[in-house]
Formats: structure tokens, C-alpha cells, sequence
């Protein structure tokens, strides 16, 4: 009896441990499958706030913009010549002038073609737009000095942004000596105050020399499948290419040696005695170069302090000249240069220059051609869905409305856009680029989502609302609209706004329509031409202008927040219409 008792007790034991084992088996598993719920969603967060981080970065230097602070004598010979004050003639005088020759009185010594070319470069083509407008409010300044300010092109502005080149600014240390006011001169220092630009142009050096060696070794790849002349060519730039190669390695080996500076190596610009000398020959303690603003004085006395710049990147390979670079350089010393938030980007329309360019005319159209979407797809989506839904017999016709209904929901929006191509704008001769064909066009495609959408929110009301109604004496109808639509508006509501989220974003349809065509003027009716966000953002992305990269990451952010603001106004609808029960 006892051996029975004992084999009972070890095999329920057994059976204990066992479903234990299997009891923390279970629990592992869950705990498994969290551990992966959460990695996922940490895994999709990073992914969205790296993208949200790039986009903010690369935004940032478009929501700020770049002005010149001038002191302009407003001709009444430029701007009224007849005196007649007309605001006609005041519209259309030529305040460039009066702004360029404010700006040449900042550098009374540029005398060349070349050089006023490169100072009046520094303006934007819009410079004159607030002494415009100031002079048409107010024409009693006309004969007096205005003070104002001018925008600066787009390149100035990434200068001064510092988004074309690093600039290194080292304070000299020695003693300066300089050997003229103007023209070539040359500067000596007691100390040793070039050598770390000596160093840049140095390290310039080693990187010419990588670069032509890739290229004799991708020459050298190219010339093992020819034979013949060809071969014979590329032999010989082969050659060619190394020698150059060995000279630029010779010089970088030649630590201490003095450079010559060209366009190639980084630019070393030295302030002293009110004038700044561009570098064209370095050592450790000397340079020469060619003033760009002249010096006040040649006398070592006067030099006190002084201070070299580096441009890291060459002359070559940016957009800003040296010269240009000084004149920015000089006008920021001075304190004339001043970045602030760029209003003008959420009130200006569309533009060749970036610097002018602003989402206004974008934004007006999208937010017109939603509205045509939303007052089209909403009504007809939602009363196709209680037909099909409340009313419609269940028959072969029905399911076959509700089959290509679904299949619509799954068509690309180019389709649409050919659609719209042919029906609207051929067909129909509507206006091409208008926001009431967007809308159309749109609304075509965000119909199936809300039809199927409303329907599934239909559906999930219970079946004793219905019966209640009907219970009390209602009609069908009466029933549908007065107590199961209330209850579905909120799933109503998230389909709606999941459809216009969709059709907020999209841009192939609008193109095949003509809304990328370039519109600088801000529509004020659903007629009149119009660009969307989207097509904008795509438009932009597509021009080689630098700054217009900041401009389409700035329109992102913008379409974002316009994105939200729709959730928003859903969410507050859902909360009004939602019933729990």
C-alpha cells in the first residue's frame, strides 16, 4: 500500500513539474512577443523622429532670411522725375538703382566691371519691394535718406548662413608688416601666423592628389578593354595624371615650403589697417597677395589688430566669389548684416529665386481644392453607403456595385489623373490648374475609401438601435437618419479623414491635370490657376538652386501641419458626434 501511495505522489509530481515547465513556457512566449511589440514600436519611432529630425534641420535656414541695412537717398530725378507724385510712376521707378548705389557707397574704391557686378550680385531681385512700398504709402520721402533694408540673394544668404563654407578666423599674433595700400603686397609677421593656412592648402594638396589618382586608376580599368590609338591615348593620360599626382605629393611632402594659392586650395583672406588682402603665395610667417579692399595705411604701427580667414571650401567649388565673400565679409564687420524670421515664406507665392519663394500660393490651393473634395466625396460617399447598405436589395447588381467599389478603392491616382485629363478638361473644358478640377479629380479617388469606411461604421451600430426605432413606430428612414447615422458619424469622421489625408499628399493625378504648371500669383476663386502643397514640394525638390532644398523641407513641415490640424478638427468631430452605449 505504501509503494502505491509513493508511485502516486512522484507521478503527480511529475505531472506538477510538467505543467509547470509548460506553464513557464506559455509565460515566456508572452513575454517574447511584448519584447517584440515594444522593440517594434521603438524600431518605428526612431524611424519617424530621424525623419522629422532631417526634415527640421534641413529646414531651419529657410524660416530665416538674410537683409542689409542701408541708408538710401531717395532721387526724386530716379524715382518721380516729373514731380508729378503719380502712384503710377512711383510703382514703377526703378528703386534697384537707388539700392545698388547705397551699397556702392559702402565701397567707395570698387571701380571695375567686374567688381560692381559682383557687389549689385549680392542683392536679390526682390531687394526693393519694402522701399517700394514705403515710398508708394508715404511719397513725402522722396528728396530724403531712408533707412532700409534689402534682402540679400540666395547665395549671399547661405554665405552668411554658413551653409557654402566653414571660415576659420585666427587673431595674428605678431607684429604685421605690410608693403602697400593697394594692388599686390605683402605681409610679414614676426610669428609664425600662417602656418595653419599653410597647413590648409597643404592638406588641399593630398586631396587633389587622391582625387587624380582615382581618376588614373579608373582610366587605367578603362584602357585593359582597348587596343589600338585609344590605348595609346589613355596611356598617356595615364601618365599625364600620375605625374600630376607625384608633383602635388612632392609638394605636400614639402611641409614648410611655401604655396601659391589658387582657386583650387582653400582662400586665406587677412584683415589689417581697414583693407583685406586675398592670399596668393603662403609660408609660416609671410604671405602675398592682391588687396580686394584696400588699406587706410601701410604703416606697421597702424596695423594693431589683425586677423586671417580661411574659406575651406576653393573659389572653384562654390557659388560665392572671393570678392563677394569680402563684401559680405567687410558689410557684417560693420554690423549692416542681420538675419530674421522669414514672414515673407507664409506670405509670398511661388518663385524662380528662393529667396522670394514662399508656400502661400501652395497653400491656398490645397486648402481650396480639400474644400471642393470634401463638400463632393462626403454627402455622395456617406448616402452611397446607406443605400448600399440600409436600402439596396441583395442582389447580383448590388454586388457587383460593391465589387468595383472595393476594386476602385485599389486603382494608382494616376489613373485618375488620365481620367480627369480626358472627362474634365477635354471632354468638359474646364479650366486647366484649377482647384475646382483638383477637387473633382480628387474627390473621385477619395470616394471609394469613404464609401467603404462609412459602411463599416454603419454596420457596427448595434442591430437593437435599429429595432428600438422601428419598435417605437419609426420609419426605416426615420431610423437610419434620426439614430443609426448619429451613432456611425465618428467611424464616419476617421474615414473621411483617413481619405483626405490621402488626397492631401497627393501629386501624380494634379500634375496629369496641369497644377504643376509654375504659378506666381495667390488664387483668390476655384477657377483661377493653382498649385497644391505636394506639387509645389515636388517642384522644388526637382530646381539645382542649394537653397531651394531648405525650402522644400521648410513646405514639408508646413503640409504636416496642415495634415495635423485636419486630425484635430476630426478628432473634435468624433468627440462631438461619439455615443457609448
Amino acid at each position: 500500500m505504501t509503494e502505491i501511495a509513493a508511485t502516486a505522489a512522484h507521478s503527480m509530481s511529475a505531472a506538477e513539474s510538467a505543467a509547470a515547465r509548460r506553464l513557464r513556457k506559455r509565460y515566456a512566449a508572452e513575454w517574447r512577443f511584448r519584447a517584440y511589440g515594444v522593440a517594434a514600436l521603438i524600431i518605428a519611432a526612431l524611424f519617424i523622429v530621424a525623419l522629422l529630425s532631417d526634415v527640421v534641420v534641413k529646414s531651419v535656414s529657410a524660416f530665416t532670411q538674410t537683409r542689409v541695412t542701408l541708408d538710401v537717398p531717395v532721387s526724386a530725378e530716379t524715382i518721380d522725375p516729373e514731380g508729378k507724385r503719380d502712384p503710377q510712376t512711383l510703382l514703377t521707378a526703378d528703386y534697384t538703382a537707388l539700392l545698388r548705389d547705397a551699397l556702392r557707397e559702402k565701397f567707395p574704391t570698387v571701380t571695375s566691371r567686374n567688381d560692381r557686378r559682383a557687389l549689385n550680385g549680392l542683392l536679390s531681385s526682390g531687394a526693393s519691394e519694402d522701399l517700394q512700398k514705403r515710398v508708394v504709402a508715404d511719397p513725402a520721402l522722396i528728396g530724403t535718406t531712408v533707412k532700409t533694408t534689402a534682402l540679400l540673394s540666395d547665395d549671399a544668404d547661405l554665405f552668411v548662413k554658413g551653409r557654402v563654407t566653414a571660415i576659420e578666423t585666427e587673431q595674428g599674433t605678431g607684429s604685421a608688416t605690410v608693403s602697400g595700400m593697394d594692388g599686390d603686397v605683402t605681409i610679414v609677421s614676426t610669428n609664425k601666423d600662417f602656418a595653419d593656412a599653410l597647413a590648409s592648402v597643404k592638406r588641399s594638396l593630398a586631396s587633389q592628389a587622391s582625387a587624380l589618382l582615382a581618376e588614373a586608376d579608373r582610366v587605367a580599368d578603362n584602357a585593359r578593354s582597348t587596343t589600338g590609338d585609344e590605348k595609346t591615348a589613355l596611356d598617356a593620360k595615364i601618365a599625364e595624371l600620375r605625374a600630376q599626382v607625384a608633383v602635388l605629393n612632392a609638394r605636400f611632402a614639402a611641409a614648410g615650403a611655401p604655396e601659391s594659392v589658387d582657386a583650387e586650395e582653400p582662400t586665406t583672406l587677412v584683415k589689417i589697417n581697414g583693407g583685406v588682402v586675398r592670399a596668393t603665395e603662403i609660408s609660416a610667417t609671410e604671405i602675398k597677395g592682391t588687396t580686394m579692399v584696400p588699406l587706410t595705411s601701410a604703416d606697421a604701427a597702424a596695423a594693431g589688430t589683425w586677423k586671417i580667414e580661411t574659406l575651406a571650401v576653393p573659389e572653384a567649388s562654390r557659388r560665392v566669389s572671393d570678392q563677394e565673400a569680402v563684401f559680405l565679409s567687410v558689410l557684417s564687420d560693420q554690423g549692416l548684416i542681420a538675419k530674421n524670421f522669414n514672414w515673407s515664406f507664409f506670405s509670398r507665392g511661388d518663385s524662380r529665386e528662393p529667396e522670394l519663394a514662399g508656400v502661400l500660393g501652395g497653400l491656398v490651393g490645397s486648402l481650396l481644392t480639400m474644400f471642393v473634395t470634401l463638400v463632393l466625396s462626403l454627402p455622395i460617399g456617406v448616402l452611397a453607403a446607406i443605400y448600399l447598405e440600409e436600402f439596396a436589395p441583395k442582389n447580383r447588381w448590388t454586388e457587383f456595385v460593391e465589387v468595383n467599389i472595393n476594386n476602385l478603392a485599389a486603382v494608382p491616382s494616376i489613373v485618375f489623373g488620365l481620367l480627369g485629363l480626358a472627362v474634365f478638361l477635354n471632354f468638359f473644358g474646364m479650366p486647366r490648374s484649377a482647384p475646382i478640377v483638383g477637387g473633382l479629380v480628387i474627390a473621385l479617388m477619395a470616394l471609394p475609401t469613404i464609401i467603404i469606411a462609412s459602411r463599416a461604421a454603419i454596420r457596427a451600430v448595434p442591430p437593437s438601435i435599429r429595432e428600438a426605432a422601428l419598435g417605437v413606430g419609426a420609419s426605416h428612414q426615420q431610423a437610419v437618419f434620426h439614430h443609426v447615422l448619429p451613432l456611425a458619424m465618428p467611424g464616419i469622421m476617421t474615414g473621411t479623414i483617413i481619405a483626405m489625408a490621402h488626397s492631401l499628399g497627393e501629386t501624380a493625378p494634379l500634375i496629369m491635370i496641369g497644377m504643376v504648371a509654375f504659378v506666381v500669383d495667390i488664387p483668390s476663386g476655384f477657377t483661377q490657376a493653382a498649385s497644391v502643397l505636394p506639387v509645389q514640394i515636388f517642384s522644388w525638390a526637382d530646381l539645382p538652386e542649394i537653397a531651394f532644398q531648405a525650402k522644400t523641407a521648410a513646405a514639408i513641415l508646413v503640409l504636416l501641419v496642415f495634415l495635423f490640424l485636419m486630425n484635430a478638427v476630426a478628432i473634435v468631430l468624433r468627440r462631438r458626434f461619439e455615443r457609448r452605449w
